[in-house]
């Protein structure tokens, strides 16, 4: 009984697993916000409550509680690392 009691307890984070795989890759990504707005940019740090997406140089924080949803975006993503080139 004891090994059902630990099995309930490990809680599997999805979104954790996602956003280390999407920030160790470095690829370009599309944060789809509930207004509708497009965020594009490489993940930088992530928390329970926020992601820090970097593009052009610059660097955005976007709650959480304001995603839609992440994909992965087409192309190299090269010309978003780059500030104002």
């Amino acid at each position: 009984m004891e090994q059902g009691q630990d099995r309930s307890k490990v809680s599997v984070n999805v979104q954790d697993s996602f956003f280390y795989a999407l920030r160790r890759d470095g690829r370009p990504i599309h944060v789809y916000l509930l207004t509708g707005k497009r965020v594009t940019g490489i993940l930088k740090r992530f928390d329970r409550y926020a992601l820090i997406v970097e593009s052009h140089g610059l660097e955005h924080l976007v709650y959480k509680h304001a995603i839609a949803t992440v994909c992965l975006a087409r192309g190299d993503g090269d010309h978003l690392a780059q500030s104002g080139e």
